[in-house]
């Protein structure tokens, strides 16, 4: 036992060096510790949470695997499916030790949460949403015990998990990097943060990607020998299947699916949006609401910047929600899982069977580009003085009379479908 813990401590201090020294100082000067977020000390009411509750009573129970360990039982308890399975073989995350290019990381996920498993790994690690706080980070011991408990990070992950990278909150990020034949990152060779703007030819390093994708390339399925130079982004394209790269009887599938992945990427940055735009609107509220008292101005008032704070940040909700800037596919894309399939089948559908999870795949990611998690219980937990200005925002969108050109892509009759699908489903309450 202390083995394992040392490794993990060992793992979570090298993972640190990861990070700058801007990033570590910014999640520590955030102030998402202090009033009115109280990230570390706030009550938390994430599945995970629950779930731990649950297991807690009796009422819930997680079997334990001696292949896999508590992976298939806390999957199937948070409703993660299979299908969304990812491999990641680059050094880039808490059991680093126990990842490389024979043997990577399974990453799962689904709305709301994370998980990480690795091979003969100490623990699962999850990652999950908290409608108020945000990313929330867990890990639960791979030894068996007669009462697994899930165990609440207190800080170690935020020094990745809390930077520019995550838009100053705690959340989020897809990392994709040069990694060399034992998936340590080439930093020297940059790397990228992912998401639905991002270059294909810029994404998935270090990451094992099964799908087609016509003529377009993409860094996934390739070790870095040398540098950025001489990467041989043509070794990589149009796999299907991974069995000359790694043992897939050791994962729950054999696949890294192309689509997951593109979903993933532009979940986690919605999911990130989301979170700045609750701890911002909630921190130029607190800091009015303080001067309030200060200046002898009438209780409830809400200054002029902090306005322009609310303003600011939901227009950015607004600019995820509708996929701005989203880079062009140039050829069409298929997973290789069952993933697009189910992922489709879980969405709310309107009088004409029209869902926001929908995919187009030909040359963007969603048929309707206006995201998902418009419909789930972080963007439900808005506070109202930030949610009213985006729903303002999207309705003068959605209807023709806000014709800014950053939304140009979106033809007069996405903008109808799109308003169409959010009047007959309702934004007002969370996931179902």
């Amino acid at each position: 036992m202390i083995a394992s813990v040392q490794r993990i401590l060992f793992a979570t201090l090298a993972v640190g060096v990861l990070a700058s020294n801007l990033s570590t100082a910014t999640a520590q000067s955030s102030g998402f510790e202090r009033p009115p977020i109280n990230y570390m000390d706030a009550p938390v009411h994430d599945s995970v949470a629950k779930l731990n509750a649950r297991l807690a009573s009796g009422t819930a129970k997680l079997d334990y695997d001696e292949k896999f360990g508590y992976l298939q039982s806390a999957l199937q308890a948070l409703d993660v499916p299979i299908s969304s399975q990812m491999l990641v073989f680059s050094k880039t995350s808490l059991q680093l030790q126990r990842i490389s290019p024979r043997r990577p990381r399974a990453v799962y996920f689904n709305d709301d949460i994370y998980v990480g498993y690795c091979q003969r790994g100490d623990v699962l690690e999850f990652a999950v949403t908290d409608p108020q706080q945000g990313a929330v980070f867990y890990t639960l011991s791979q030894e068996e015990n007669e009462a697994p408990t899930f165990v609440r990070d207190r800080g170690q992950c935020l020094s990745c998990h809390a930077s520019s990278r995550t838009q100053n909150i705690p959340g989020y990020l897809v990392r994709s990097v040069y990694a060399d034949g034992a998936g340590r990152p080439k930093l020297g060779s940059g790397t990228f943060t992912t998401d639905h703007t991002s270059p294909f030819g810029e994404r998935w390093g270090g990451w094992y990607v099964t799908g087609t994708h016509g003529d377009m390339r993409h860094m996934g399925n390739t070790i870095c020998i040398e540098d950025e130079t001489t990467f041989d982004r043509e070794s990589g394209a149009n796999e299907i299947d991974l069995d000359d790269r790694i043992m897939t009887e050791n994962y729950l599938s054999p696949h890294s699916d192309l689509v997951a992945l593109m979903v993933l990427e532009h979940q986690t940055q919605m999911h990130n949006a989301i979170a700045a735009a609750n701890y911002e609107t909630r921190q130029a509220l607190h800091q009015s609401f303080q001067m309030n008292e200060l200046l002898e101005r009438p209780e409830g008032t809400i200054s002029d910047s902090a306005n322009r704070r609310i303003d600011a940040t939901a227009n950015n909700v607004v600019r995820y929600l509708l996929m701005c800037d989203e880079f062009t596919l140039t050829s069409p894309v298929s997973g290789t899982s069952d993933f697009a399939t189910e992922f489709a089948a879980r969405g709310r559908r309107d009088a004409k069977g029209r869902s926001l999870r929908e995919f187009d795949l030909q040359t963007r990611l969603f048929r309707y580009p206006c995201s998902y998690l418009i419909h789930s219980d972080a963007f439900a937990a808005l506070p109202k003085e930030c949610k009213s200005r985006v729903m303002t925002k999207l309705d003068a969108i959605l209807s023709g009379r806000d014709q800014s050109p950053e939304f140009q892509l979106l033809t007069p009759e996405l903008r109808s479908e799109i308003r169409d699908i959010l009047k007959s489903i309702s934004v007002t309450s969370g996931a179902s």
